[in-house]
């Protein structure tokens, strides 16, 4: 692994250079009818198919110059440091689930493991019938079915824009809603401790436990974010996030964004991503009634009209396209998803606005999405269509299978 390069990231259009993502293994296995809803998953994908998916992908990437980075294998050299190591196993063996019986006989399995091992029990989970023999008899084993988990699987590593965000030098690890995902901010706070790669690397949103998460976090432009408020990001977490930057000073203006609470619309990500400086692809349907509170630094002078004397000004709500044009300085042009209502919704359901831009005016994009692509080219963007049937079939698209480490600045 390459130590030193640079890493941050001050808008989604800059010229990307590093991304993290995540290429599906076994834990994709572990979906059954049974546990897919559990899961977050609308189907059961066909992990092979998933994988040679997700390799197109990150080709594709790769031959437009982008470093891209593995998480198991960060991960993988991250447990080379008995810190990591340690903190993993901790991680791992929850004591209220499987009894102190099984919990000692896992620890000391996984004390002795091999770093692969120890990887693809955090990422892919362990059933009870995996877990080490233990000497005598244990109640928690007997009234397990064999199969039933023992430690979760994490298949929503997939989505790697989810559990950590960029935002300038700094990474926040986010707060994951549900708990079928807590688990992964823990396998990338170990990741961003650990790794040599990362060493010294400052946090945002350090210690807060708010929900957030990446998907809903979209920086416009230098010093100009949005953080979509709905199923997976509360307020408490949007406000909380914005102070850190304030702080920090890697923001000037927070458009806090209410989105509805739906499986088809769980992120700002599925309605709305930047495709170039000035340009977003936008769910038509919410167009007009999208709308953002927007959130400033205060210099603290209690009473002042506005003023919560605590370090943030809210104004608003105003429309979301007027907040963001006011705050990035311009107008922005909105590219909409389909051409009619139907197809509008049928493409945004199958991630027709979750785009990945590769530099201004360069996206990745599903290539189903047919009419949007052909909206996207009409606009003067670059589209670069990948297959995603068996990658979609967690509700993510490009955008969301990848987290940007290093961007160059927007010109």
């Amino acid at each position: 692994m390459t130590m030193g390069k640079p890493t941050g990231v001050t808008s989604e259009v800059g010229r990307l250079s590093t991304v993290l993502l995540h290429r599906p293994g076994p834990e994709l296995q572990r979906l059954t009818p049974r546990t897919n809803d559990q899961l977050l998953f609308d189907g059961l994908p066909w992990v092979e198919r998933a994988q040679e998916e997700h390799d197109a992908f990150a080709d594709l990437l790769r031959d437009r110059g982008v470093e891209v980075l593995l998480l198991v294998d960060l991960l993988v050299e991250a447990l080379a440091d008995p810190a990591a190591r340690e903190r993993a196993v901790r991680d791992l063996v929850d004591e209220r689930r499987v009894g102190l019986h099984l919990a000692d006989a896992l620890t000391s399995h996984l004390a002795s493991a091999d770093a692969e091992t120890v990887a693809g029990a955090l990422v892919g989970g362990l059933t009870f019938e995996e877990l080490p023999a233990a000497e005598g008899a244990s109640l928690v084993r007997a009234m397990h079915h064999p199969h039933d988990f023992a430690v979760d699987p994490l298949p929503n590593l997939l989505f790697t824009r989810d559990s950590s965000v960029w935002v300038g030098d700094r990474v926040a690890v986010t707060s994951l809603a549900l708990p079928a995902r807590r688990r992964e901010s823990a396998v990338l706070d170990l990741i961003y401790a650990h790794h040599p790669r990362f060493a010294g690397t400052p946090r945002a949103y350090a210690a807060h436990s708010a929900p957030l998460e990446g998907g809903d976090v979209l920086l416009l432009g230098p010093g100009v974010v949005a953080v979509g408020v709905g199923e997976r990001t509360s307020p408490a977490g949007a406000e909380s996030f914005a102070r850190s930057l304030f702080a920090d000073g890697l923001a000037r203006a927070v458009l806090a964004v209410p989105i509805e609470q739906s499986r088809a619309t769980m992120h700002l990500d599925t309605v709305c991503t930047m495709v170039d400086r000035d340009a977003v692809v936008m769910y038509p349907a919410v167009r007009d009634t999208l709308s953002a509170y927007t959130l400033t630094p205060d210099d603290g002078a209690a009473g002042q009209a506005g003023s919560n004397g605590r370090g943030v000004r809210v104004a608003g709500p105003v429309p979301f396209l007027e907040a963001a044009g006011e705050a990035m300085g311009t107008r922005l042009r909105v590219v909409e998803t389909g051409l009619d209502p139907v197809t509008a919704e049928r493409e945004q359901w199958d991630d027709g606005n979750n785009t990945l831009a590769l530099a201004p005016g360069v996206v990745v994009a599903y290539e189903r999405n047919a009419e949007t692509n052909a909206r996207l080219a009409d606009a003067g963007i670059e589209v670069l269509a990948i297959a995603g049937s068996e990658l979609g079939s967690g509700r993510g698209g490009p955008r969301c299978m990848s987290c940007p480490v290093a961007r160059g600045p927007v010109a």
